[in-house]
């Protein structure tokens, strides 16, 4: 599963481009609009993440040309453009979905997901751990059959979680994959939401899955000693 990411601002680029291959994902780089035509001409990808703003062709001017030569491929716009007629612009042009800037790589992988089952409805898997069942595309949420409700901060943590199973996950990362912000503004946040995640998933069942790596972040898995 192949994504181009054409962007040219560096820091947004290794961005997206180290939290989707965490997720699984190939990802090619173009960063300007010349380079993403090339690309995109050359090679077949399921899912093209597109900056409106570049040098050489804006990503106003690249939609209509990609739409020509590879008309399904989904496009989904990531942008600083954020007025109702951009948005409109880019719809209007060819794109699928549209997210501005500042954005939580939670969400970003979210909507990712919509545009592969669009093409493939076997992508549409559900995550598991133990007896959790996390549904992306239901957006609901099992543990031992009964459903839990999350909030919408809520489910995208523990998507990032289960994503990310069995691995240990710095609270850096989970706060700027989950709240796209830097962590020096959320010093406190991910232990209080760890903490609520606790109270509806942990609290009435035998086994814990969330599990806390001292000094580092958290961990989720089914293990009873995940160290």
């Amino acid at each position: 599963m192949t994504i181009l990411v054409i962007e040219d601002e560096a820091k947004v680029a290794n961005f997206l481009k180290k939290g989707l291959q965490q997720s699984g994902y190939e990802i090619d780089v173009a960063t300007d609009g010349e380079e993403g035509y090339e690309k995109i001409r050359s090679n077949n990808y399921q899912v093209i993440l597109l900056d409106l703003m570049l040098p050489k062709m804006s990503g106003l001017d690249l939609i209509p040309k990609i739409r020509e030569c590879k008309p399904t491929v989904p496009i989904i716009a990531v942008t600083a453009k954020a007025s109702v007629e951009d948005r409109v612009q880019g719809l209007n042009l060819g794109c699928d979905d549209y997210l501005t800037k500042p954005f939580s790589l939670a969400e970003l992988l979210a909507r990712i997901q919509v545009q592969i089952r669009r093409g493939d409805p076997s992508a549409a898997l559900e995550l598991r751990a133990a007896d959790l069942v996390l549904n992306p595309l239901k957006r609901k949420v099992t543990r031992a059959g009964k459903t839990i409700e999350l909030s919408n901060k809520e489910f995208l943590l523990l998507e990032y979680l289960l994503r990310n199973r069995d691995q240990v996950i710095r609270r850096q990362d989970i706060v700027e994959n989950v709240w796209g912000a830097s962590f020096d503004n959320y010093t406190n946040v991910v232990d209080v939401y760890i903490n609520y995640l606790r109270n509806k998933i942990d609290r009435d069942f035998d086994r814990p899955l969330i599990h806390t790596v001292r000094g580092t972040g958290y961990k989720l898995s089914e293990k009873r000693d995940p160290s």
